[in-house]
């Protein structure tokens, strides 16, 4: 791969790599950062990489950075978020409202979902599968997942009531 390649690499896939990052990390300032790095390491290996597979090494190592940086994220901890939750358990009574949409903002999609479904519109969990195209079991599991991880999010219902 020459100079012209890996000009016109960053020209062609800069953005399609900054949108795929950012639909993963939904962080702008991580995604940039991942662009950055998979161009740097395209950069560093310049003679190695075949120029019609330079679209697959920076999705390649994009990928492995995406998924670097979500297990680094899993190790740390976001310091507002436990302030956030110092604040709720000091404070008389907190808003449930918001303590419980906070709760749900932490669900994946397919858990909040079924939640939502089954506790708040009242769907039975046959309805749910029809519904969202899952399997009776996977509803099940979905929903005690989802509202462990509520349970777990609240904390003690005598911080909330």
């Amino acid at each position: 791969m020459n100079l012209q390649e890996y000009n016109a690499a960053v020209d062609q896939h800069a953005d399609g790599l900054y949108r795929f990052a950012l639909k993963h990390l939904r962080d702008e300032d991580q995604a940039k950062d991942v662009v950055q790095d998979s161009f740097t390491r395209l950069w560093v290996r310049l003679e190695g990489v075949d120029g019609s597979k330079v679209k697959s090494y920076l999705f390649t190592t994009a990928h492995h950075l995406i998924v670097d940086e979500v297990r680094k994220r899993s190790r740390s901890t976001v310091m507002e978020e436990k302030h956030e939750q110092l604040r709720w358990s000091e404070q008389e009574q907190p808003d449930l409202q918001a303590v419980l949409e906070a709760g749900l903002s932490t669900l994946p999609e397919v858990q909040r979902s079924v939640v939502l479904l089954r506790d708040l519109e009242g769907y039975s969990y046959d309805e749910i599968a029809e519904i969202t195209g899952l399997n009776l079991a996977q509803v099940k599991v979905y929903i005690y997942r989802g509202r462990m991880a509520l349970k777990e999010y609240i904390g003690s219902l005598d911080l909330v009531v």
